[in-house]
């Protein structure tokens, strides 16, 4: 298993392969549904003026993101009430959700990962190849497995998007993913469901 420290740069990010297995190790930061509408709206397309402490966040944000990691996880956190927060659980979600918003979020802050499960489609595959980044395949369903990989929680940004939502700043030692999405134009869920296409194609044909 290649293991890989965070920062990450571009050479590393195009030496990278589909079916990769990687370990992560550094600063990364969460963010779901609610988080990447929410960056989109304010400081991509600006649709909308930055409210509260929206400008701060953004500023604090900047230095982790680039060239860093976004991982799709809405985790279990303890210590909600003393905030010595504790990652419980922190399985991936489902990241076709993302797709409207997430090569845009990458670009924008110059991020060379993202992590999730499910994989994602054309735009962000394509972002793949422009920013460049790669997507990683966290394992689904061993959301307390994973938790264990996050060592310390740094900061959590926009709590009052909800826990699950939040930006929770986490560090991890040796996070296990695959690279399923390249900077090459290489997308192992794309293949597995051309040969999977096939196969029905042929069940139904007999």
């Amino acid at each position: 298993m290649r293991e890989i420290t965070i920062p990450i740069r571009d050479e590393t990010i195009r030496s990278l392969k589909v079916g990769e297995p990687v370990a992560l190790t550094g600063v990364m930061v969460t963010g779901r549904d609610t988080v990447h509408k929410w960056l989109i709206e304010t400081f991509i397309k600006k649709a909308r003026h930055p409210q509260g402490d929206d400008l701060k966040v953004y500023e604090a944000l900047k230095p982790l993101l680039k060239g860093g990691i976004l991982y799709h996880c809405g985790p279990v956190v303890s210590g909600l009430d003393t905030r010595q927060y504790k990652f419980v659980a922190a399985g991936p979600t489902t990241s076709i959700r993302e797709e409207p918003y997430q090569a845009d979020v990458m670009k924008h802050f110059d991020l060379k990962g993202v992590i999730g499960k499910g994989g994602m489609g054309p735009k962000t595959l394509k972002g793949c190849q422009e920013v460049p980044f790669v997507y990683f395949h966290a394992i689904g369903g061993a959301a307390t497995y994973i938790a264990q990989s996050v060592t310390k929680v740094l900061s959590v940004y926009k709590l009052d998007f909800g826990v699950p939502e939040a930006m929770w700043v986490i560090e991890v030692k040796e996070l296990p993913v695959v690279v399923t999405m390249d900077a090459h134009g290489g997308s192992l869920h794309q293949v597995v469901e051309d040969q999977s296409s096939k196969v029905l194609a042929e069940l139904l044909a007999k």
